[in-house]
């Protein structure tokens, strides 16, 4: 009897010991926070990241990125192909000359962009004008009166089939480029807005000279500067 009271009271104690215990260690156990994520890896595109460092920002200059200047030519060239651009197609009866319609800026591009072998003969093309103009009228071309100009300019010029400029290097340069400076002032954005604003579209293909007309039946006539431009399909 009193062997069966005993084991009783063990078990008793037993059984209040383990739920004081169970309540004590609810109460006391802090919560834990879940393990940080670990990045997949090494692989190969994730290779180096840890060591870039973004550019710091900078504050850049208004000016630095609106200014504007020439690519390629010098400025004595670049100088002279202005004169000649607005020698070859002035402004006349509502539209623009190669000048307001930036024809000489294009062709700064345009040549700096080209084979090496057009880019040789702008430079000894306008080179040559600048020089020869220095010999016989004692200033740069890019100071020249269209008279004189003129007088530099027509000898050179001759008629010829598309895609088959003369081969003379400095004769090519002249109808090579008066060609370029009316083909890029007849598709710039200037001569579109004037021929919208008469109620024209830009014509296809033509030909303007003025001052300078390279038709050779009238070589030997003194040009009329009130002549109107003449257009050759």
């Amino acid at each position: 009897m009193q062997r069966r009271d005993f084991m009783k009271g063990l078990m008793a104690a037993s059984v209040g010991a383990k739920a004081m215990l169970a309540q004590q260690t609810n109460a006391v156990a802090p919560s834990t926070p879940p393990p940080n994520p670990t990045a997949p890896g090494p692989v190969p595109w994730m290779r180096g990241l840890s060591e870039i460092k973004p550019d710091a920002i900078r504050q850049i200059a208004p000016d630095a990125v609106a200014g504007t200047s020439t690519r390629f030519f010098t400025n004595t060239q670049f100088a002279t192909l202005r004169r000649l651009s607005e020698v070859l197609m002035p402004a006349r009866k509502g539209y623009p000359g190669a000048i307001e319609a930036g024809a000489p800026e294009f062709l700064d591009f345009l040549i700096g962009a080209s084979p090496r072998e057009q880019q040789s003969i702008y430079q000894s093309g306008l080179d040559r004008l600048d020089t020869e103009s220095r010999h016989r009228f004692g200033k740069p071309f890019a100071s020249a009166s269209a008279e004189e100009a003129d007088q530099l300019i027509r000898p050179w010029l001759r008629t010829w089939m598309t895609d088959h400029p003369p081969r003379e290097p400095y004769e090519r340069f002249i109808n090579v480029a008066h060609s370029d400076i009316r083909t890029a002032t007849i598709n710039s954005q200037a001569w579109a807005a004037a021929a919208k604003a008469m109620g024209q579209q830009p014509p296809d293909q033509g030909v303007y000279w003025y001052p300078v007309d390279p038709d050779m039946k009238r070589e030997g006539e003194k040009a009329c500067q009130n002549t109107a431009p003449r257009h050759h399909a």
